[in-house]
Formats: structure tokens, C-alpha cells, sequence
């Protein structure tokens, strides 16, 4: 047990510092950007980003596409709607404005 304490202790500086390693995962549909960790190192990040692959693309999401780095990102989950095709975006009855 106690060698987990320091590798999680241990993470939990490199994180603070920045140099921890992340799974960072891009989808297209819908178009989000996904951090999963953080991971003491790339051979342990490596390791558990299938799972991750596979639980998005259970949930539907499509075009993903996968990055092992050391980085500290803000947020976990960034959604992009910008993106996203939208009707009320290209439809105007007669008389109406968009």
C-alpha cells in the first residue's frame, strides 16, 4: 500500500507542476475534447487509453482521435457546439429572420 501513497503523491506533484501525463481524446461527433489522468507516465497513460476509447465510442461518439502528453489542462471536458449542425441555422420561412 505504501508504494501506491508515494506514486500517488508523486502524481499528484507532477500534476501540480505540469508534467503530469494525460490522455487527451478528440471527438468529432459530437465534437468535444476529453482529458483523462493524470498518469505518472506515458507507458501507464498508453495502458489505460483503450478503455477510454472504447467507453466514448459505447456512448457514440465518433472520429476519435487519441494523444499520450504532459500537459495541464483547465478543464476535462471541453464541448465545442459551434460546431454542431443546427436547422434553426439555415431555415427561415417566409417573412422570418434568422
Amino acid at each position: 500500500m505504501g508504494g501506491n501513497l508515494f506514486k500517488n503523491i508523486f502524481t499528484s506533484i507532477l500534476e501540480t507542476v505540469g508534467l503530469a501525463v494525460w490522455i487527451e481524446i478528440v471527438t468529432d461527433s459530437p465534437h468535444c475534447t476529453y482529458y483523462f489522468g493524470p498518469f505518472l507516465s506515458e507507458s501507464e497513460a498508453e495502458a489505460a487509453k483503450t478503455g477510454y476509447i472504447e467507453d466514448l465510442e459505447t456512448e457514440g461518439s465518433k472520429g476519435v482521435s487519441v494523444m499520450v502528453k504532459r500537459c495541464k489542462p483547465e478543464k476535462l471536458t471541453i464541448y465545442d457546439d459551434s460546431l454542431d449542425f443546427k436547422l434553426d441555422r439555415f431555415f427561415a420561412f417566409s417573412g422570418q429572420t434568422l
